[in-house]
This record gives structure tokens, C-alpha cells and sequence, in this order.
């Protein structure tokens, strides 16, 4: 299924962005060396409830998952990459934590991800990987438009992670939304440009460029959910959803707050 918002759900798109983006960002400024993954999980539950949204996770029981899901967050360590299930689990300093947030608000949904390094330490090679799946998304951002194509948006994305020297896995990527999380079309992390769906202004489509240091390779976790790397290297995701516009892409999962 493929939904497309007219202009008048545009706003509301645009406020369920913001909850996400706000959510993440006070997560990770409350996050520190010792913070437990199920304290960031009902710190998310608080906030998303607060704020008038709904969770597209607890319920959530996907082929891919030993559902239901049962969290309102995604908490991937270190050699875990995706869908990392909250446990308990006090962060050290230089864990590499990467967050991911969907919520429903207003009947519309937005998702997005951050990665970042806990505590003080600046380990390079998970530095330069966050990097690389940053610059990823805002390739992919930048060649997303009315009458581009999702292979456009794909070769952008799988481009920068080539050149970066990672691997890069198709299995997940990222997707439409609208009223519900996972739509049409599959937006893989590689492709070839000029192929696939052509994009239409109201399209809201999450991209999430994802890797591994040194596999394309997944293993699913004994919890069934928690996707890690098969050799046991860092990972990194970044996501943003966007709103196909009448002459670009717009980012919806922006902060509205000044965070710390």
C-alpha cells in the first residue's frame, strides 16, 4: 500500500516528525554512562503518551520479529544494528548506541534514528561510520523529488557508503509511511538510478542508511528481534522521515526544542 497526503494532512505530518525528533534528542541528552536500555524505553513510553501519540512498536509482530515487539523503542549496542529490543543493560562508556523511534500522532506516522557514542570516548572507526550514514541520508534526501525515482534515492544513499568502504545489506532499508509504519515502496540502501516507483508530491517516505564495519551479513539475536552483525563489528543507523514536496523533499523529523 501506497499513501499519499494531500496538503491539509501535511501539518499533522509535520507534527508527528517533530514528536520523534524531540523524543530522540532528549534521549540521548539523558543518556549517559550507566543508563539503563529499559530506563531510555519507559523515559520513551512517558514522552510519547504525553505528548498525545501512540507507539507503532508494542503491538507491532512482523514476520522478521518474535512479536509482538513490546517497546517503544529500538535500542541497538554496539555489533547490534536494527531493531535492538530494550533489556537490561547499563551502557559503558564508548558503547555505540543507535535509538529508533516511530509514533502515530494525528493518525500519522513518522520514524526516525539517531547513533551516537556514550559517554566520553571518541572511538574513530565509530565516528567515521556514524559519519558515513549521515552523509548517506542527506544524499538521499537531496535526490529525493516530484519525478525522481526510489532508484535514485537508493544510488544516492548506497553511493557514500561504497565510497566509505562498507558493505552494504538490501534485507532492510528504508520505507513509505503514512498512516501506518511500514509501507510501500522498499527503499533499499543501494540501487540503480532512474529505476522504481516515481515519487509524487504527499509521499512520506523514511530513509535509513545502515551499516556494518565489515559485513553485509545479519544474525538475529536469541531474543528474535535484536539483528546483529554475523562477525561481531560496531554498526551505525541514521534516519529521517521526509515529505515529497512540489519541488524537493522536506525533513519532518526535526527538533522543535533546543536540546543540550
Amino acid at each position: 500500500m501506497i499513501e499519499i497526503l494531500s496538503p491539509a494532512e501535511l501539518p499533522r505530518a509535520r507534527q508527528a516528525g517533530a514528536l520523534v525528533a524531540d523524543v530522540l534528542q532528549t534521549l540521548k541528552s539523558r543518556t549517559v554512562v550507566g543508563t539503563n536500555l529499559q530506563d531510555i524505553d519507559r523515559w520513551a513510553e512517558t514522552m510519547v503518551l504525553e505528548a498525545g501519540g501512540s507507539s507503532c512498536y508494542v503491538d507491532y509482530a512482523p514476520s522478521f520479529g518474535r512479536g509482538p515487539f513490546g517497546h517503544y523503542i529500538c535500542t541497538s549496542v554496539n555489533d547490534a544494528v536494527l531493531h535492538g529490543l530494550p533489556h537490561d543493560y547499563p551502557l559503558a562508556d564508548g558503547d555505540l548506541l543507535s535509538l529508533d523511534l516511530a509514533v502515530a500522532r494525528d493518525g500519522v506516522v513518522a520514524d526516525s534514528a539517531i547513533t551516537f557514542i556514550v559517554g566520553d570516548s571518541e572511538p574513530a572507526e565509530s565516528i567515521a561510520m556514524i559519519s558515513a550514514t549521515e552523509r548517506a541520508l542527506q544524499a538521499g534526501i537531496a535526490a529525493a523529488g516530484p519525478g525522481a525515482r526510489i532508484g535514485d534515492i537508493s544510488h544516492a544513499i548506497g553511493s557514500v557508503l561504497s565510497e566509505a568502504g562498507y558493505p552494504i545489506n538490501t534485507q532492510f532499508g528504508g520505507h513509505g509511511v503514512g498512516s501506518t509504519m511500514h509501507q510501500d515502496p522498499h527503499i533499499p540502501n543501494t540501487g540503480r538510478p532512474g529505476r522504481g516507483y516515481a515519487l509524487r508530491p504527499g509521499l512520506l517516505l523514511a530513509l535509513e542508511p545502515w551499516v556494518m564495519a565489515d559485513t553485509a551479513e545479519l544474525v538475529t539475536d536469541a531474543d528474535g528481534w535484536t539483528l546483529r552483525s554475523a562477525t561481531g563489528a560496531r554498526a551505525a543507523h541514521s534516519e529521517h522521515t521526509i515529505a515529497i514536496t512540489g519541488d524537493g523533499a522536506e525533513i519532518l523529523t526535526v527538533p522543535t526544542q533546543a536540546h543540550p
